[in-house]
Protein backbone atom coordinates (compact mmCIF):
# COMPACT_ATOMS: atom_id res chain seq x y z
CA UNK A 1 0.00 0.00 0.00
CA UNK A 2 1.40 3.43 -0.96
CA UNK A 3 1.90 6.05 1.68
CA UNK A 4 -0.16 9.13 1.06
CA UNK A 5 0.86 12.63 2.01
CA UNK A 6 -1.41 14.36 4.47
CA UNK A 7 -4.04 16.64 2.98
CA UNK A 8 -3.47 20.19 4.13
CA UNK A 9 -6.34 22.32 5.31
CA UNK A 10 -7.03 25.40 3.19
CA UNK A 11 -5.52 27.57 5.95
CA UNK A 12 -2.34 25.46 5.96
CA UNK A 13 -2.19 25.61 2.14
CA UNK A 14 -2.48 29.40 2.27
CA UNK A 15 0.20 29.67 4.94
CA UNK A 16 2.56 27.36 3.06
CA UNK A 17 2.07 29.13 -0.28
CA UNK A 18 2.35 32.60 1.27
CA UNK A 19 5.55 31.59 3.06
CA UNK A 20 7.13 30.41 -0.19
CA UNK A 21 6.05 33.58 -2.03
CA UNK A 22 7.19 35.91 0.75
CA UNK A 23 10.56 34.20 0.72
CA UNK A 24 10.96 34.24 -3.05
CA UNK A 25 9.50 37.67 -3.85
CA UNK A 26 9.55 39.43 -0.49
CA UNK A 27 6.52 40.37 1.56
CA UNK A 28 6.08 43.84 0.05
CA UNK A 29 6.31 42.59 -3.54
CA UNK A 30 3.81 39.75 -3.07
CA UNK A 31 0.19 40.62 -3.84
CA UNK A 32 -2.92 38.86 -2.64
CA UNK A 33 -3.81 38.32 -6.32
CA UNK A 34 -0.53 36.42 -6.80
CA UNK A 35 -1.20 34.38 -3.69
CA UNK A 36 -4.70 33.49 -4.89
CA UNK A 37 -3.35 32.55 -8.35
CA UNK A 38 -0.69 30.32 -6.80
CA UNK A 39 -3.43 28.60 -4.80
CA UNK A 40 -5.69 28.29 -7.84
CA UNK A 41 -8.55 30.24 -6.29
CA UNK A 42 -10.30 33.51 -7.04
CA UNK A 43 -8.64 36.56 -5.51
CA UNK A 44 -11.80 37.56 -3.64
CA UNK A 45 -12.35 34.15 -2.10
CA UNK A 46 -9.02 34.20 -0.27
CA UNK A 47 -10.53 36.69 2.19
CA UNK A 48 -12.96 34.06 3.42
CA UNK A 49 -9.88 32.34 4.90
CA UNK A 50 -7.74 35.28 6.06
CA UNK A 51 -8.25 38.94 6.94
CA UNK A 52 -5.12 40.37 5.34
CA UNK A 53 -1.69 39.68 3.94
CA UNK A 54 -0.19 40.94 7.19
CA UNK A 55 -2.12 38.29 9.12
CA UNK A 56 -0.11 35.71 7.18
CA UNK A 57 3.19 37.43 7.95
CA UNK A 58 2.21 37.66 11.61
CA UNK A 59 1.40 33.92 11.76
CA UNK A 60 4.66 32.96 10.07
CA UNK A 61 6.90 35.20 12.18
CA UNK A 62 5.30 34.39 15.51
CA UNK A 63 5.08 30.65 14.79
CA UNK A 64 8.84 30.52 14.12
CA UNK A 65 9.48 32.73 17.18
CA UNK A 66 7.47 30.25 19.27
CA UNK A 67 9.62 27.40 17.91
CA UNK A 68 12.82 29.24 18.85
CA UNK A 69 11.50 29.99 22.35
CA UNK A 70 10.31 26.41 22.88
CA UNK A 71 13.75 25.12 21.90
CA UNK A 72 15.41 27.57 24.26
CA UNK A 73 13.15 26.53 27.14
CA UNK A 74 13.92 22.87 26.48
CA UNK A 75 17.67 23.53 26.25
CA UNK A 76 17.74 25.35 29.59
CA UNK A 77 15.08 23.38 31.48
CA UNK A 78 17.47 21.73 33.94
CA UNK A 79 18.80 24.59 36.05
CA UNK A 80 21.29 22.30 37.80
CA UNK A 81 23.34 22.02 34.59
CA UNK A 82 26.13 24.44 33.74
CA UNK A 83 25.50 27.32 31.33
CA UNK A 84 27.88 25.85 28.75
CA UNK A 85 25.68 22.75 28.37
CA UNK A 86 22.61 24.97 28.04
CA UNK A 87 24.38 27.03 25.38
CA UNK A 88 25.41 23.99 23.34
CA UNK A 89 21.81 22.69 23.40
CA UNK A 90 20.40 26.14 22.60
CA UNK A 91 22.69 26.53 19.58
CA UNK A 92 21.68 23.07 18.36
CA UNK A 93 18.00 23.91 18.80
CA UNK A 94 18.42 27.24 16.99
CA UNK A 95 20.04 25.55 14.00
CA UNK A 96 17.34 22.87 13.88
CA UNK A 97 14.55 25.47 13.86
CA UNK A 98 16.24 27.26 10.96
CA UNK A 99 16.58 23.98 9.02
CA UNK A 100 13.10 22.65 9.81
CA UNK A 101 11.32 25.05 7.44
CA UNK A 102 13.80 27.16 5.51
CA UNK A 103 11.08 29.21 3.79
CA UNK A 104 9.53 30.20 7.12
CA UNK A 105 12.96 30.80 8.64
CA UNK A 106 13.93 33.13 5.79
CA UNK A 107 10.67 35.07 6.17
CA UNK A 108 11.21 35.25 9.95
CA UNK A 109 14.75 36.56 9.50
CA UNK A 110 14.16 39.08 6.72
CA UNK A 111 10.50 40.10 6.45
CA UNK A 112 9.49 40.80 10.08
CA UNK A 113 10.14 44.51 9.56
CA UNK A 114 6.87 44.70 7.63
CA UNK A 115 4.81 43.92 10.74
CA UNK A 116 2.82 46.89 11.97
CA UNK A 117 2.25 47.95 15.55
CA UNK A 118 1.65 46.54 18.08
CA UNK A 119 2.89 43.27 16.55
CA UNK A 120 6.19 44.83 15.51
CA UNK A 121 7.08 45.91 19.05
CA UNK A 122 6.01 42.55 20.44
CA UNK A 123 8.18 40.74 17.89
CA UNK A 124 11.20 42.97 18.58
CA UNK A 125 10.79 42.31 22.32
CA UNK A 126 10.74 38.55 21.69
CA UNK A 127 13.97 38.90 19.69
CA UNK A 128 15.58 40.92 22.48
CA UNK A 129 14.54 38.39 25.13
CA UNK A 130 15.87 35.52 23.04
CA UNK A 131 19.21 37.24 22.41
CA UNK A 132 19.44 38.22 26.10
CA UNK A 133 19.06 34.57 27.09
CA UNK A 134 22.05 33.67 24.88
CA UNK A 135 24.10 36.59 26.26
CA UNK A 136 23.28 35.41 29.77
CA UNK A 137 24.30 31.81 29.04
CA UNK A 138 27.58 32.99 27.54
CA UNK A 139 28.27 35.37 30.45
CA UNK A 140 27.54 32.62 32.99
CA UNK A 141 29.75 30.22 31.04
CA UNK A 142 32.58 32.77 31.13
CA UNK A 143 32.05 33.25 34.90
CA UNK A 144 32.19 29.44 35.34
CA UNK A 145 35.43 29.27 33.38
CA UNK A 146 33.94 26.98 30.73
CA UNK A 147 33.71 29.67 28.02
CA UNK A 148 35.97 32.50 26.96
CA UNK A 149 35.10 35.81 25.39
CA UNK A 150 35.82 39.37 26.45
CA UNK A 151 32.34 40.44 25.35
CA UNK A 152 29.30 38.13 25.67
CA UNK A 153 27.12 40.59 23.72
CA UNK A 154 29.51 40.58 20.77
CA UNK A 155 29.82 36.78 20.97
CA UNK A 156 26.01 36.50 20.84
CA UNK A 157 25.78 38.75 17.78
CA UNK A 158 28.55 36.75 16.09
CA UNK A 159 26.77 33.49 16.86
CA UNK A 160 23.48 34.67 15.33
CA UNK A 161 25.21 36.28 12.35
CA UNK A 162 26.95 32.96 11.66
CA UNK A 163 23.68 31.09 11.19
CA UNK A 164 21.49 33.78 9.60
CA UNK A 165 22.25 32.63 6.05
CA UNK A 166 21.61 28.96 6.81
CA UNK A 167 18.15 29.00 5.17
CA UNK A 168 19.78 30.32 1.99
CA UNK A 169 22.29 27.53 1.52
CA UNK A 170 20.73 24.53 3.25
CA UNK A 171 19.20 21.98 0.87
CA UNK A 172 17.14 19.04 2.17
CA UNK A 173 18.59 16.88 -0.61
CA UNK A 174 22.15 18.10 0.00
CA UNK A 175 25.19 16.13 1.05
CA UNK A 176 24.61 16.78 4.76
CA UNK A 177 21.36 16.00 6.55
CA UNK A 178 19.79 18.16 9.28
CA UNK A 179 21.42 16.20 12.10
CA UNK A 180 24.89 16.49 10.57
CA UNK A 181 24.51 20.20 9.89
CA UNK A 182 23.17 20.85 13.39
CA UNK A 183 26.03 18.91 14.95
CA UNK A 184 28.74 20.53 12.82
CA UNK A 185 27.46 24.08 13.24
CA UNK A 186 26.89 23.61 16.97
CA UNK A 187 30.41 22.25 17.42
CA UNK A 188 31.95 25.00 15.29
CA UNK A 189 30.16 27.80 17.10
CA UNK A 190 30.43 26.35 20.59
CA UNK A 191 34.09 25.38 20.22
CA UNK A 192 34.89 28.97 19.28
CA UNK A 193 33.79 29.97 22.80
CA UNK A 194 34.96 26.95 24.79
CA UNK A 195 38.11 27.17 26.90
Amino acid sequence: MEATSPILSRKAQIDQTATALFRRRGYAATSMRELAAALGIEAGSIYSHIKSKEELLHRICFRVADEFMAGLRSATADDTEPAAIHLRRAIDSHVRVLIHDTDASAVFLHEWRHLSEPALSEFVQLQRNYEAAFRDMIARGVADGALRTPDPAFATLTLFASVTWLPNWYRPDGKLGPDQIAERLTNQLFDGLAT
